[in-house]
């Protein structure tokens, strides 16, 4: 039995410490409905971007260490196991969300940035698949920035996320240089971010995730939409399963924090009417 969490796990809790390991935690999520099972490549707060709304403490650029991949399989093979046969669900997990709704890389850091990224894209299919579980209803998921679709280890594994039913989470929250220096903390070119977006939707279902907020006490102009939604158009929008738009909840634990806010859930609702006037699913979280 996994001894390391305590209490009932809330929808605000995102510890990748929760349960005592490495890897492997929980989110309690309310837009899914159920249990996410965290793989964290990056549990020493690395990454190759510093996105102003992050709320990963002690956030540092770079990469991370090297991955324990039989630790890795040995936390997943075993938390699956409690989530399944243990009890965690009833001791640690709220009355109806008690199903496990996916397997995502996410963590403290871009997934991708690992130079295990495919094996570790291998490895969580097969302890999956070991587990009973069908990747119809517990996918896997890869939330990423899209910025190292350079890499060809990059790029294999996210073939190999496709070959098992999975899709990938692209980290878009604007159009213009200048967005992605002040949101994201990168020097990119918006046609590098075409290029890499194409590259991802290509191999594997994708879906753009964009976050907005008020910055400064503004909102996003049309002239920060208006490029943002140019992007996407040159980037295809057939390619793309939809936009996940979502706003700031929790709070950042960047420097930049007190710059920003949230949006209302109507105004929020307004951007998303912007998106799918280009024929893309949006689908809204405040």
């Amino acid at each position: 039995m996994i001894s390391g969490t305590k209490g009932v796990l809330g929808f605000a809790d995102h510890d990748r410490t929760a349960v005592g390991m490495r890897y492997v935690y929980p989110v309690v999520s309310r837009r899914a409905g159920g249990v996410s099972v965290g793989i964290n490549l990056n549990p020493n707060n690395a990454c190759n971007w510093q996105c102003i709304y992050c709320q990963v403490p002690g956030l540092v650029r770079g990469g991370p260490p090297p991955i324990d991949l039989p630790l890795l399989q040995e936390e997943l093979t075993a938390f699956l196991h409690e989530l399944l046969h243990d009890g965690f669900m009833e001791r640690h997990v709220p009355e109806g969300l008690r199903r496990i709704c996916d397997i995502a890389f996410s963590g403290n850091g871009e997934p991708t940035s690992s130079e295990s990224f495919d094996e570790a894209i291998e490895l969580v299919g097969r302890v999956r698949e070991a587990s009973g579980l069908l990747a119809e209803s517990v996918p896997i998921r890869l939330i990423t920035n899209g910025s190292l679709m350079g890499r060809e280890g990059v790029r294999k594994g996210i073939s190999r996320l496709a070959g098992l039913g999975g899709e990938a989470w692209f980290k878009l929250d604007g159009g213009r240089a200048e967005d992605y220096l002040d949101i994201n903390g990168v020097s990119l070119d918006p046609a590098r971010v075409v290029r890499n977006l194409r590259s991802c939707a290509d191999r594997c279902p994708t879906w753009v995730q964009t976050c907005l907020f008020v910055r400064d006490g503004r909102e996003p102009d049309e002239a920060m939409m208006s490029s943002y939604l140019d992007l996407l158009d040159r980037a295809g929008v057939e390619r793309l399963k939809g936009v996940l738009l979502y706003g700031v909840v929790r709070p950042s634990m960047q420097p930049g924090a007190a710059r920003i806010a949230a949006l209302t859930q109507d105004q929020l609702g307004s951007y998303a009417k912007m998106i799918e006037k280009k024929g893309l699913t949006v689908r809204v979280s405040p």
